[in-house]
């Protein structure tokens, strides 16, 4: 069998699967509205099933020159997203030239509980096929939303503090969690965050991080870590290292331990079964470390 007639068939099984899948998901997504309308609670764009939502981009803004914020509509001005603390979404669609349909998860940095819209924060990969995509789109145009990915379930004060290491794009699933505990004021958990990247214009919600540290004095602390630091930059220069580390992180058994960034960032912080992670070379146990 040829190529060309495989990736045919293929194409169309899936694009069979897809309109089957979507069928299910809009009558989910019907019965779930009408059991909203006769409870009276406010409506929930994701819940605990599929949703296959096709969201309206609203707006789009350039944060930097590979990074944007887009932000969709819910179906209704009082919707809210329904999603839990570190939760992400599996986004749908079949860019120009792909032969295959493209599914990737985005985690939204919008309050949750934000009703009529989300908004996502997408750096573009040079081969990447959904960021490329979603960087191509303009207000008007629409994107499918499949389902919630639920995260960590996180408790409120179930640990007396916390470290996130972030890089890159990483940053959005601590940041989200970042934000869902600062605004809880019954959650008075302390925050550390390491942020790794390349360049100062890679400091991805800089501005927020900043004015939590002003705001939180005592209970959030960020620290910068740039490899290629523009001449005069105010940052730290280099990578997320062990000596890093060592230098700032929380020395305690109740601390937990969030890493989200490039796979060889990952590798080296968490390590494998065969050779450990510099986490565990600092003494934090395998129990304590989450990768989102």
């Amino acid at each position: 069998m040829s190529f060309t007639l495989l990736s045919t068939r293929l194409s169309r099984r899936i694009t069979s699967f897809a309109v089957a899948g979507t069928g299910v998901g809009l009558y989910y997504t019907h019965m779930r509205s009408v059991v909203h309308a006769d409870s009276g609670a406010p409506r929930q764009a994701f819940g605990s099933g599929p949703a296959f939502l096709s969201l309206e981009l609203e707006s789009t803004e350039t944060v930097n020159h590979n990074t944007k914020r887009l932000r969709f509509k819910l179906p209704g001005p009082d919707t809210t997203s329904g999603l839990t603390l570190t939760s992400a979404l599996l986004t749908f669609s079949w860019p120009k030239g792909s032969t295959l349909p493209v599914l990737r998860p985005y985690t939204p940095i919008n309050a949750l509980d934000e009703p009529g819209a989300i908004e996502l924060l997408v750096k573009r990969y040079p081969s990447g096929k959904q960021s490329t995509h979603l960087h191509s789109l303009q207000p008007g145009d629409y994107l499918r939303f499949v389902t919630r990915l639920p995260g960590y379930k996180w408790q409120p004060n179930s640990h007396s503090e916390i470290m996130l290491i972030a890089g890159g794009a990483g940053i959005t699933p601590a940041y989200q969690l970042i934000r869902g505990i600062l605004q809880n004021p019954d959650d008075q958990t302390k925050i550390n965050l390491v942020f790794g990247v390349n360049t100062d214009a890679d400091l991805l919600l800089r501005k927020e991080f900043d004015d939590y540290q002003t705001r939180f004095p005592g209970r959030f602390k960020v620290t910068y870590t740039v490899s290629q630091p523009v001449d005069g930059s105010p940052f730290r220069k280099g990578y997320v290292s062990k000596d890093l580390l060592q230098e700032i992180a929380p020395h305690s058994d109740d601390c937990k331990v969030f890493v989200c960034g490039p796979p060889p960032m990952e590798d080296t912080l968490v390590g494998s079964k065969r050779k450990p992670g510099i986490l565990e070379e600092l003494g934090y146990r395998k129990d304590q470390i989450h990768k989102f």
